[in-house]
């Protein structure tokens, strides 16, 4: 079965269904709390000021009428102040318990619960000190009950005794006053979330989708493609960090491309736009144009398997004096069978073809066998088809810098090294040839042998 993948447009809408779940449930309970606790406020006040009124009205009553009259004229003003809203559930006994109205008829002529009896004599003991009520509060029917003496014999002792019953607001009364409000969050919210979403979509999702599709277009090898996103934000950096490196991906293919299979090293095209970049630049360089003397008569004897060992010598030779006496940022290339550049700079020039001269002239005895080394030559073929004796193999180093004279392109740099080489292979041994001449058509300046 496979796995079902999430995008990150998917990761996103439920983050935000989640969080607007929850900012709902938060807001829902608030206000619903919020609302509980006003309408227990207005309940609580309305409670005490019903049972206020409860108390004069009944005391009125019970002082103006017959004793025998009582119980049908508080059944009357009962329902009088049902009529005006003022009481709802309320039940009237006297001081042994016993019904004498209420606002259900059935309960009249009965007795009141042992709860209320025991309200009755906290209620007797009240009436010692003035207080004339007592509330209790039922939670488990959520509702108040208020005990309220009603009328006192002149030696304080309590009569008559009434139980007022509020409710308290419910979730369902809270609800009834506040689903407008909530109703109108969640349609704000909604709305919130659809327009962030397209925003984000448009500015986070957009363009990362767009990343996305480009990466896999690069990846199949088009590498002309390039992304544009507007965003004027972390993702347009990351837009045009993109585009530089698929201009970096050409680069190196093109340096692969066009490295020597043999060594690796970069070729003839990248070496002309390394020498033309450091002019352009204004930049002082150094130009080290290397050739191995007797190198054709090595490869004829021993064979092309020998000669490449020799090139690749020669190739860890020039990489191992750069690292020991070279910049960071000198370049070497191959531009095939044993004709290597080296671009350095003026200072280190001299330091990084000793090491080139001392270390060939040390390692390349490792590819002749003994006899030959014994003799000092090799016997083979020269140009002509003539047989001749050839010394072992030296390194002919030629150096054009601009330090003192003006050089404007890479052939104009290739031509003058190509001259000094002829020089410095006229001279016997492993030589560096530094052209000091300050003027090009100044043939007759003079050049510094090392």
């Amino acid at each position: 079965m496979s796995e079902l993948k999430l995008t990150l447009q998917n990761r996103i809408t439920t983050l935000m269904v989640i969080s607007s779940i929850l900012f709902i449930g938060v807001f829902t309970f608030i206000q619903i709390n919020n609302q509980i606790t006003n309408i227990n406020r207005y309940n609580t006040y309305q409670a005490n000021l019903s049972a206020a009124i409860l108390k004069d009205n009944l005391e009125t009553v019970i002082r103006k009428v017959p004793a025998n009259d009582v119980s049908a004229y508080i059944q009357s003003s009962l329902v009088q102040l049902i009529n005006f809203g003022i009481i709802k559930d309320t039940t009237i006994f006297d001081q042994f318990g016993t019904i004498v109205a209420s606002t259900d008829d059935s309960l009249k002529g009965g007795s009141v619960t042992f709860k209320s009896l025991s309200a009755l004599e906290k209620l007797k003991s009240y009436s010692q000190t003035g207080k004339w009520f007592l509330a209790e509060i039922d939670k488990q029917k959520q509702e108040i009950n208020i005990y309220i003496a009603i009328k006192l014999d002149p030696q304080g002792a309590l009569t008559y005794a009434a139980k007022s019953t509020f409710p308290f607001a419910s979730v369902q009364d809270a609800l009834a006053t506040v689903y407008k409000p909530i109703f109108m969050a969640i349609i704000l919210i909604i709305l919130a979330n659809i327009i962030f979403g397209y925003i984000l979509s448009k500015t986070v999702v957009g363009p990362i989708m767009v990343l996305n599709k480009v990466t896999k277009i690069i990846a199949d090898g088009d590498l002309t493609v390039r992304i544009n996103i507007n965003t004027k934000d972390e993702l347009e950096e990351l837009g045009q960090t993109f585009n530089f490196m698929t201009l970096q991906l050409i680069k190196m293919k093109e340096r692969a491309e066009n490295a020597n299979p043999l060594t690796k090293l970069p070729g003839n095209i990248i070496i002309q736009e390394e020498i033309e970049k450091r002019i352009q630049n204004q930049q002082t360089f150094t130009l080290v144009y290397c050739d191995l003397d007797n190198f054709k008569a090595f490869n004829d004897k021993y064979g092309i398997g020998k000669g490449d060992e020799a090139i690749k010598l020669t190739a860890d030779v020039f990489k191992v004096a750069c690292q020991s006496q070279g910049n960071s940022y000198d370049f070497l290339g191959h531009e095939g069978g044993d004709d290597f550049i080296l671009i350095t700079t003026p200072d280190k020039a001299q330091k990084v073809t000793d090491v080139i001269i001392s270390e060939f002239d040390k390692r390349v005895r490792s590819l002749y066998n003994q006899e030959d080394l014994k003799q000092g030559y090799i016997i083979a073929h020269a140009r002509d088809n003539s047989i001749k004796q050839f010394p072992i193999m030296t390194i002919s180093l030629a150096g054009v810098s601009n330090e003192n004279r003006n050089i404007t392109s890479y052939a104009e740099a290739t031509n003058i090294a190509a001259e000094i080489k002829k020089k410095a292979k006229a001279i016997e041994g492993s030589v560096f040839v530094m052209d000091k001449r300050r003027d090009i058509t100044n043939t007759g300046s003079p050049l510094e042998r090392s």
